[in-house]
């Protein structure tokens, strides 16, 4: 069993705390928290063990979770993977590309294993559509929340489209060709609703919008490909698969049929999989230790964190312009 430590004791980091303390993957040995008082206040209401210095708890482990503000992912991450020890890193992988790209080429040369925590990949609605979503041409997302303080000391396309971002890389295999976007800064000093065209070389093109100023809370992703339509509410963890093929030649009563100008007729039918419930912060956390056990790639790499990351920061270039 893989002996796990966290450092950053806030409001994430006491779930994942929570989680890997009931894990059957790892065996928590504590955490480390800055502010003394906020350590002291969890290690007495949930008997956690508190570790005094970064050091000691990274002596103390195989595994090392990151849950700090982003300012601090590149220094905790650095001081982790020179102690020899694998790291998740709680999203975004860093505060700036350089950041990023120093994780990675230090993971490379410590041979360390490393995953990001962008874990809408481990939504229940996505994985349960994701072997569907073949070839898509055209994506929308919609990643609309109320309005929350925490958060705002960073553009939304940091804290929330990145989400989004990461998920679309993941199913689109292809580069980035052209990147289009603008963004207003409504309440924050930095831009709270932001939309964004993202072009890729193989023709297809994803138009993202995020809002953290919205009345309503929406979390929706669709895609569209050749012959079929898939959309992903992240939110309520529900998926639709709308499907066609050529019609019979003797529909059924209930067939439901199109017909285009050419005179060409298609059935409609519906292939919605099952969605299992899950939590998808625990799934993360343990396909981690999974990779590292049978020495197998992290569902969410180092490199795909930086490269959401690069993303990210073209579309917020694109403000300036």
């Amino acid at each position: 069993m893989l002996k796990v430590g966290v450092l950053g004791a806030g409001h994430l980091g006491k779930i994942h705390l929570r989680l890997l303390n009931q894990s059957q993957k790892y065996e928590l040995v504590g955490f480390y928290d800055p502010n003394s008082d906020n350590a002291d206040k969890v290690a007495k209401e949930f008997g956690y063990q508190k570790f005094d210095t970064i050091a000691a708890l990274i002596a103390a482990a195989d595994v090392i979770d990151i849950v700090t503000p982003t300012l601090s992912h590149h220094e905790c991450a650095v001081e982790v993977i020179k102690a020899g020890k694998h790291v998740f890193i709680e999203k975004p992988i860093a505060n700036t590309i350089e950041e990023a790209d120093e994780i990675l080429q230090l993971a490379n040369q410590y041979n360390i294993k490393g995953q990001v925590g962008h874990v809408e990949r481990f939504n229940p609605a996505f994985t349960a559509t994701k072997a569907k979503i073949e070839n898509p041409m055209f994506i929308e997302t919609h990643r609309l929340a109320e309005f929350n303080p925490r958060g705002t000391d960073v553009p939304v396309v940091l804290d929330l489209m990145i989400h989004d971002i990461d998920v679309i890389l993941s199913v689109v295999k292809s580069k980035v060709k052209n990147i289009y976007a603008s963004g207003v800064s409504v309440i924050s000093d930095t831009p709270d609703i932001a939309n964004a065209r993202i072009e890729f070389e193989n023709g297809c093109v994803a138009n993202l919008t995020a809002s953290r100023i919205s009345m309503k809370n929406m979390r929706k992703s669709r895609f569209f490909q050749k012959d079929a339509y898939i959309s992903v509410d992240f939110l309520d963890k529900v998926c639709e698969v709308v499907k066609m093929k050529d019609a019979p030649e003797v529909p059924g009563d209930f067939d439901m049929i199109l017909q285009n100008a050419e005179g060409i007729k298609k059935q409609i039918y519906f292939d919605n999989p099952d969605v299992a419930a899950n939590n998808a912060i625990l799934d993360e956390l343990e396909t981690f230790a999974d990779a590292i056990n049978n020495n197998t790639t992290p569902v969410v790499t180092l490199e795909d964190g930086t490269e959401a990351l690069r993303v990210a920061y073209k579309i917020i270039d694109c403000f300036k312009k």
